[in-house]
């Protein structure tokens, strides 16, 4: 192939590649759905598999894992729904104490250790702002509500979910199969040994981060709600599903904890149980779920994490939120595999030309009987030394 032949090539998937990318960003308001039932589909499909290899045909396997994991998230939602309901109710009923405690405990502290104006913090003003903005929300929510397109829009992702994940789960394979086909047969193998790596790392990460989840909001709610935290339950579900960035939710649960404790027991005993909980929930996920279940297949760095978070939700919202870390994890197995390329080019291997040093010398030189006197400067070049 010539220069301008490899060339040309490059060019025309460098613009099928923004096509593509153009596509997704401008279609990202409708694929919320698609993006779901993808997920769901990428999950299920292993399940699938293993009940072909019973002997069991595609369509009745994909039935079984659809049906049983849909009776999974039935269940899941009639046992979460009424717990979290109760939570709530729970948090509205004691926000007063909340408040209180803001206003004569928290407050007067903060202004007596940082030496601030008592008039920084004014509660009462604070509080009107609080009511202003929940009033504003609620008013937003009940015209959503009321909104014919709205509720249209909510039915339709809510059937058009489960619709898409069948029958992306029922073809999977052959769509794996459809896109390999349709791969230019210049780039197939690489494409293909890429897409296998990025496989095990999604495997790895979605599968595992989603057990993680689970079993650290169980772990805290349950934890919590034996040293009396009557919000426990809530919190630990809180703390569970934001672990998926790091440290983000154990901070977050680690202070509501606290507020918690503080305003409904105001002891130091439950305030350490309370410490003790997170202390131990950190062990455990750092020494204990993260390397059984997970493993270091991803090894994306916990500022990576934060910023591919942070730039999927800017340019994607929701959406990007949702499918930034596995996004990331594929475009770590991408830029893997751009590091081997780069170590194995010209432009790496090359060595450069030694570097020399250039000194002048003066040699003086005798000449003749009477001991004539000539002096010559000579120029010597050579490699600089090493230092030790």
């Amino acid at each position: 192939m010539s220069i301008s032949q490899e060339t040309s090539r490059r060019w025309q998937l460098l613009a099928i590649t923004v096509v593509i990318a153009l596509f997704i960003w401008l279609l990202a308001p409708v694929l919320m759905p698609f993006a779901i039932a993808a997920m769901l589909a990428y999950l299920g499909d292993p399940l699938a598999n293993r009940l072909e290899r019973l002997g069991i045909g595609r369509t009745l396997a994909v039935s079984i894992v659809f049906v049983v994991l849909i009776l999974v998230i039935v269940a899941t939602l009639l046992l979460l729904v009424p717990l979290i309901a109760r939570q709530i109710e729970n948090l509205v009923e004691n926000f007063p104490h909340y408040v209180e405690w803001a206003r004569n405990v928290a407050m007067p502290w903060l202004q007596t250790k940082l030496h601030l104006d008592p008039n920084a913090f004014d509660t009462d003003r604070l509080m009107a702002q609080i009511k202003e903005h929940i009033g504003s929300i609620g008013s937003v929510l009940g015209t959503l509500s009321r909104s014919g397109f709205g509720v249209v829009m909510w039915l339709t992702n809510l059937v058009l979910i489960p619709v898409v994940w069948f029958y992306l789960l029922r073809d999977w394979d052959r769509l794996v199969v459809w896109i390999d086909r349709m791969l230019p047969r210049s780039i197939e193998p690489t494409v293909a040994h890429l897409a296998r790596e990025a496989d095990a790392v999604l495997g790895a990460f979605v599968r595992g981060q989603l057990l993680v989840m689970l079993a650290l909001a169980i772990y805290y709610g349950v934890a919590l709600t034996l040293v009396g935290i009557s919000v426990g339950p809530l919190i630990g579900m809180v703390a569970g599903l934001l672990s998926f960035v790091p440290y983000l939710g154990f901070i977050t649960g680690f202070a509501a904890a606290i507020i918690a404790s503080l305003v409904q027991h105001g002891d130091w005993t439950h305030l350490l149980m309370v410490i003790g909980v997170f202390v131990v929930g950190q062990l455990l996920e750092g020494y204990v779920l993260v390397p059984r279940l997970v493993g270091e297949k991803i090894g994306l760095h916990p500022v990576a994490v934060i910023f591919a978070v942070l730039a999927g939700g800017y340019l994607f919202g929701f959406l990007g939120v949702l499918l930034a870390l596995p996004a990331a994890s594929v475009i770590l197995v991408l830029l893997r595999y751009l590091a081997q390329r780069y170590k194995q080019s010209d432009l790496y291997t090359e060595e450069g030309e030694p570097d020399t040093v250039i000194a002048e010398v003066d040699v003086t030189i005798t000449e003749g009987t009477q001991g004539d006197v000539k002096t010559e400067t000579h120029v010597i070049e050579g490699e600089r030394p090493h230092k030790p």
